[in-house]
C-alpha cells in the first residue's frame, strides 16, 4: 500500500491543498527572496518597485512573514527532539501498534511492514487483512492489567524489546452525559487513557535504557473541541494529549533518554467504523478523512525519526490557537468572570473588610454584570434566560 503521492488528496479539493499551496508559494521564503533581491539590485526591478511601492512593500512584507514562519518551524522542531539527533535501521526496529488489526492502525501496520518494520499488533479483534512475515498478532484486552502485563513478556520473548510504541485502539460509546454508564465511562478511559500507561510500563524502559525509540499517541481533535454524545470520548483524548506532553518532559527530565521521540496525532473526522453514523457539515475546511490519509501522515512522521504533532486537517491548527479564546469567553473561566460573579468563590476574600475598605467598594464604579456569567443573580432577580454566550465547538453532530 504506497504512500499517496497526488496532487490532490484522497478527500479531493479542500481547504488543505489550498493552504498547502499558499505555503510553498506565497509563503515560500525560497520563492519570495529572488524577487525582493532582484527589485533591490536590478535595474528592471528597481524600476518596478518605483513604479508599483504598495506592491514591493507587501512583497516584502510577506517574505518577512514567511522567514518568520520558517524560523519559527526550524527551532520548535529542534526544540521538541532535545537538540539530540539519532538514527533508525527500519529492518532492525520492531513497532507495537495497539488496534492495528484494521482502521487507521491497520493501514499504519501495512506501511511500517513494507519498510522492513517488524510489527506487533495488539488487538482484541482479530486482524481484517492479510499480514506477512513481519506482522504478529497477539491478542489482547487492553482494558485488562494483567493480559497486557502477561501479552508484553510474550513480545519480549518471540520479537525481542520494542522501539516504536503506538498507542491507536480507541473506542467511543456515543451518548450523552446523563446517559453514560458507569461501565461505558469506564471502558472508554481503559482503552483511551489508561492503556497508554500500561503500555508505557511495559516497553518504555527498555527504550530508556537504549536512548532510543518513539512513541506515538493518537489523540483527536476531540482532545481540543468536544461535541454532544462525545463528552466522555473528547475528556478521554484530552487526557491522552496530556499524557503526550507529560512523558515527553520526563524523558528528557527524569529519565535522561533525549532521544527517545514522541509523536502526538490530533486528527478530524475519520471514516472509520468508529464514527459511523455522524455527519460532517464543514466538507471544505474539516473534510470527511479517509483512514489512509491519516496512516500515510503518521507513517511519514515516524520514517522522519523525529518528534513532532500531526494535526490534520490542517484547519485544526486554527482551532488548537483559538481554544483558549473560546474557554475564557464562553465559560467565563477568566479572571474577569470572578469580577463580574462576585458570588463565586473566587471572588470571596478571606480577609474581613473594613469601614474604609467598604467606601471605596461603594465609591467605586460597578461593571457590568453578564448575565449568563452570573446565574445565581439572574435566579435571584427573576431573569433566568437560556444560555447566553454559549458557543457552538463543533463540526459533526450525530445524525
Amino acid at each position: 500500500m504506497p504512500v499517496h503521492n497526488g496532487w490532490l488528496p484522497r478527500e479531493g479539493l479542500t481547504a488543505d491543498p489550498i493552504f498547502s499551496l499558499l505555503g510553498k508559494t506565497v509563503l515560500n521564503p525560497a520563492c519570495l527572496l529572488p524577487l525582493v533581491l532582484a527589485a533591490r539590485y536590478t535595474k528592471r526591478g528597481e524600476d518596478l518597485s518605483i513604479l508599483h511601492p504598495l506592491a514591493f512593500s507587501r512583497l516584502k512584507t510577506l517574505l518577512y512573514v514567511g522567514m518568520a514562519k520558517w524560523l519559527s518551524a526550524k527551532f520548535s522542531e529542534r526544540v521538541v527532539n532535545n537538540f539530540a539527533s539519532d538514527t533508525y535501521d527500519w529492518p532492525n526496529e520492531i513497532a507495537v501498534v495497539t488496534g492495528g488489526a484494521g482502521g487507521i492502525g491497520g493501514h499504519v501496520v501495512r506501511l511500517l511492514a513494507e519498510r522492513g518494520v517488524k510489527v506487533v499488533v495488539l488487538d482484541i479483534q482479530p486482524m481484517s487483512f492479510e499480514t506477512g512475515p513481519e506482522v504478529h498478532y497477539y491478542k489482547c484486552d487492553l482494558t485488562s492489567v494483567a493480559n497486557i502485563k502477561e501479552v508484553a513478556a510474550k513480545v519480549r520473548a518471540d520479537v525481542g524489546d520494542p522501539t516504536i510504541l503506538m498507542n491507536n485502539a480507541g473506542i467511543a460509546r456515543g451518548k450523552t452525559i446523563l446517559g453514560t454508564t458507569e461501565r461505558d465511562l469506564k471502558l472508554t478511559f481503559d482503552v483511551n487513557v489508561f492503556a497508554h500507561f500500561y503500555t508505557a510500563h511495559e516497553f518504555l524502559p527498555a527504550m530508556v535504557r537504549r536512548d532510543h525509540g518513539m512513541v506515538v499517541t493518537v489523540a483527536s481533535y476531540a482532545a481540543w473541541l468536544t461535541v454532544p454524545n462525545m463528552v466522555d470520548y473528547g475528556a478521554s483524548k484530552a487526557a491522552a494529549a496530556s499524557f503526550h506532553e507529560g512523558l515527553a518532559a520526563e524523558l528528557q527530565t527524569r529519565y535522561g533518554a533525549p532521544r527517545v521521540r514522541t509523536v502526538l496525532v490530533n486528527q478530524g473526522y475519520t471514516k472509520t467504523a468508529l464514527f459511523t453514523g455522524y455527519h460532517n457539515e464543514a466538507p471544505f475546511l474539516v473534510p470527511a478523512l479517509e483512514p489512509e490519509s491519516v496512516a500515510d501522515a503518521i507513517a511519514a512522521q515516524i520514517f522522519t525519526g523525529r518528534s513532532g504533532q500531526i494535526i490534520t486537517p490542517a484547519f485544526g491548527t486554527a482551532l488548537q490557537m483559538l481554544r483558549p479564546c473560546r474557554t475564557g469567553t464562553a465559560t467565563g473561566c477568566g479572571p474577569r468572570a470572578r469580577t463580574l460573579c462576585p458570588t463565586s468563590a473566587g471572588a470571596r476574600s478571606s480577609r474581613t473588610p473594613t469601614s474604609t475598605t467598604k467606601a471605596a467598594t461603594r465609591s467605586r464604579p460597578r461593571p457590568r454584570e453578564a448575565p449568563y456569567l452570573c446565574p445565581k443573580r439572574n435566579r435571584r432577580a427573576g431573569k433566568e434566560k437560556t444560555q447566553r454566550g454559549s458557543v457552538e465547538t463543533g463540526f459533526v453532530r450525530p445524525t
